[in-house]
């Protein structure tokens, strides 16, 4: 008969009858006592993570390489070690917030500094140095007394009694019942020279899910013990190396018994650790500016643009990148005592990098640097997830992908996108032949995987289709035609007319103008010493007011060539540049030079040039372009279609303008005076005036993408596009053999079972089944039997 009680019925009636409110309160505060010991370990990340110092490493270091590693839970003695040094930490902050420390007397010039001691060690003056202290201080105490509630705190130290008193025992038996032998075993005093050394044997730390190893594992490791502890003591530093043996020997059985354990419940949690490596991975790439220096306001795009690799952004990818192999090796062979060492390796160096190397390469401290903080905090879950692995040991089976456990939609879209990764697939194959014991080749190991994928994929629309029937004889649903076929002719006309769109919006509607800073002219006599050199800069380049434009656009009515260009320039993209008429530097040409190019100004049967940044005619008419358009690159060009053709002022003919050239002579300087003739704009004084057409330029972000142009978009993007499109729409009836497969349920056992032999070491049956598999492919009548729907 099941228990009843009235007063615990009225209870529960009680809680269930609380506003929905309460009831999320509640099932909050159960959450956090359910897994106290869990938000004790985010306060003390979190903690380190906002100081950033040597105090607060220790007990990050510790959580994961003892606490997370204990069976079945941390024991009492970590808890006690975490509470007394954060107490102690407290005092030792407290101690050093006086003034009269000479390094308090200039923080605002020092707490910036990532390699200043105090601020390395944690003992910099600052405002609220102890907070997160406190609040860690508080979490532990909060599961120091969730544990007692529970009577969880002694547990300890009784299970520890037991265990010794049953070790005992089986030691006497050994031994023949010879109680001195075992009392020499469990307690042994030892003179020493100046006192008696009272010598222990190390403590089982684990009293419910793994025993001691063995009865006589132990005695060899207590014989072994002894004996290390006689020769230390009668040596000359007998002592120093006794204490050093009472704090390695335990140690070493922390960690033997964690390689090796009586019991084991596998577990896999390599899915999650490879989610969190990616995660690290993807923060690498968008937030390299947080790991290197001098690069607050740079991004790995416009690096690489450059075709720059920068190096801080190098070794951390290939560092993450290595891990996430070396993990994948570990994984595939299955050794515990490979990922402890890995472990071990792994949170040294993270810490060491991240609190002591990172902040010197980017001058400046960690608690500064939030990106490096997100790192650190999804590292400390993949640590965490690690520990858990090590704790409950892999798994005896890895069997195929972890993405085809379901057949499902969603299941099937993610293995597809895995599949689509550059090198991913490849990689991950050839990584698993060479870490799996197998007698297949890698050829014959790369069929089998394709095979299965191909399966896998036919198997889940073999259970959309048992999901969502098609009664026979019934025309397609229009929900269906129009939003499939609707979706991909629109993909499909995206893609042809892609680059045409993009070129023409990416200017007209997101560009940015882009106005000239600086307009330079030098004139060149037949390649004498510059006759003129003039720049129009700030003031002297000035924009057109709507009158003036509108009478500009006026001027070529009737001019279609001049219209038609017009159109693609707005007010704002047209600026007319003032240069002054005297050339700013003087003519410091020699008298030889001079006299040479007299005479062959006065030879007007030889041709002599003048040079306007082109090489023109020796006369001066018509020499002057008034319209110049600048392109986003660097070459400015004469605008044709404003510079020929019908005009109100000037008819059919040339729109050049005539400039005049004159030396002008002050004692014994001479600099050249031009003027151009027919100005827009009439000025009393000798000048030049310049029309600049500017185009605009595709906004920062998609400058990578412009840069290519249309042909150059279309060659890299549509054709390659195209070419994956054509080969899913073409070929097809050779492959109808393949898939058009109605029940793939042998099939994918068939491969199973490959991979299940070849996990319990049957390589003969291996050989045997891909042989099977093999035959079955090249066996069109057997494909026929094998893939009958079941009746």
């Amino acid at each position: 008969r099941m228990f009843h009680d009235d007063e615990l019925e009225e209870s529960e009636k009680f809680y269930v009858g609380q506003p929905r409110v309460l009831l999320l309160i509640y099932a909050l505060y159960n959450t956090l006592v359910a897994r106290s010991e869990m938000v004790c370990y985010f306060v003390i990340i979190l903690n380190h993570m906002i100081s950033a110092s040597m105090i607060t490493l220790v007990l990050p270091i510790l959580i994961f390489l003892w606490a997370m590693l204990s069976v079945p839970r941390p024991s009492k003695r970590f808890w006690m070690t975490a509470i007394v040094y954060t107490e102690v930490a407290i005092v030792i902050k407290y101690f050093f917030q006086f003034g009269f420390f000479p390094w308090n007397k200039h923080v605002d010039y020092t707490k910036d500094k990532p390699y200043h001691p105090p601020n390395i060690i944690g003992i910099e003056k600052k405002e609220g140095y102890v907070h997160y202290d406190l609040v860690q201080l508080l979490a532990l105490f909060f599961h120091r007394s969730i544990l007692k509630c529970h009577g969880l705190w002694d547990e300890d130290e009784k299970g520890d009694t037991s265990s010794n008193k049953e070790d005992t025992d089986d030691e006497l038996s050994l031994t023949g019942g010879r109680r001195g032998s075992s009392a020499s075993l469990k307690s042994v005093n030892l003179a020493a020279s100046v006192e008696s050394i009272h010598v222990h044997f190390p403590e089982q730390q684990t009293a419910i899910r793994r025993k001691s190893s063995s009865s006589i594992s132990r005695l060899s490791h207590s014989l072994y013990f002894l004996q290390c502890k006689l020769c230390a003591i009668k040596s000359h530093c007998g002592l120093c190396c006794f204490r050093t043996l009472q704090v390695y020997m335990p140690i070493r059985q922390f960690f033997y018994n964690l390689i090796h354990p009586d019991y084991s419940a596998v577990t896999d949690v390599y899915v999650l650790m490879f989610l969190a490596d990616t995660v690290d991975f993807i923060i690498i790439v968008f937030g390299f500016w947080a790991f290197g220096k001098h690069s607050a306001a740079a991004d790995i795009t416009s690096s690489l643009s450059e075709d720059q690799v920068p190096e801080a952004f190098l070794v951390m990818v290939l560092i993450q990148f290595g891990t996430m192999v070396v993990d994948r090796a570990l994984y595939l062979k299955k050794t515990v005592m490979g990922k402890v060492i890995f472990q071990v390796i792994l949170v040294f160096g993270i810490h060491f990098w991240m609190f002591f190397i990172l902040p010197g390469v980017t001058e400046r401290k960690f608690s500064q640097n939030t990106v490096a903080q997100l790192w650190y905090f999804v590292k400390c879950v993949y640590f965490g997830l690690s520990a858990y692995q090590i704790r409950c040991g892999y798994p005896t089976r890895v069997l195929g992908n972890f993405l085809t456990k379901s057949y499902n939609y969603v299941n099937l879209f993610l293995f597809q996108g895995f599949r689509l990764v550059p090198f991913l697939t490849e990689l991950r194959a050839v990584m698993d032949w060479v870490w799996t014991d197998t007698t297949l080749s890698l050829s014959s190991w790369i069929c089998v995987e394709d095979i299965y994928a191909h399966i896998f994929i036919l198997k889940c629309w073999r259970e959309s289709e048992k999901r969502y029937p098609q009664p026979r004889g019934q025309k397609k649903k229009k929900v269906v035609k129009y939003g499939m076929g609707g979706m991909i002719i629109v993909l499909l006309i995206c893609i042809v007319w892609f680059p045409l769109l993009f070129m023409s919006l990416i200017k007209s509607v997101a560009g940015v103008t882009n106005k000239p800073l600086d307009v330079s002219i030098t004139i060149t006599l037949g390649g004498y010493q510059p006759i003129f050199t003039m720049s129009a800069q700030q003031n002297q380049l000035k924009s057109l007011d709507p009158t003036e434009f509108s009478d500009f656009l006026r001027s070529y009515k009737g001019n279609t060539a001049a219209l038609q260009f017009l159109e693609g320039y707005a007010r704002e993209d047209i600026t007319r540049a003032d240069l002054e008429g005297n050339s700013n530097s003087l003519w410091t040409i020699s008298p030889p030079s001079r006299n040479k190019m007299i005479q062959g100004l006065k030879d007007f049967d030889a041709d002599f040039t003048l040079v306007i940044s082109w090489t023109i005619q020796r006369t001066l008419e018509e020499v002057y372009p008034y319209y110049i358009k600048a392109p986003s690159d660097s070459l400015a060009k004469p605008i044709k279609q404003l510079l020929k053709g019908m005009s109100p002022d000037h008819g059919k003919q040339s729109m050049w303008e005539n400039i005049t050239v004159s030396l002008v002579k002050n004692a014994s300087e001479e600099w050249w005076v031009l003027n151009q003739l027919g100005k827009r704009h009439k000025t009393p004084h000798e000048s030049l005036e310049l029309f600049i057409f500017s185009d605009k330029v595709s906004p920062p972000s998609l400058g990578f993408l412009a840069g290519y142009g249309i042909m150059g978009l279309y060659a890299s993007v549509v054709l390659v596009i195209g070419k994956f499109v054509r080969e899913f729409f073409s070929g097809i009836s050779h492959s109808i053999m393949f898939e058009e497969l109605p029940n793939v349920d042998r099939i994918l056992k068939l491969c199973t079972d490959i991979f299940l032999v070849r996990e319990t070491g049957e390589l003969e049956l291996e050989e045997d089944l891909y042989a099977k598999l093999i035959f079955l492919y090249r066996s069109p009548e057997t494909m026929i039997k094998w893939t009958r729907e079941k009746t």
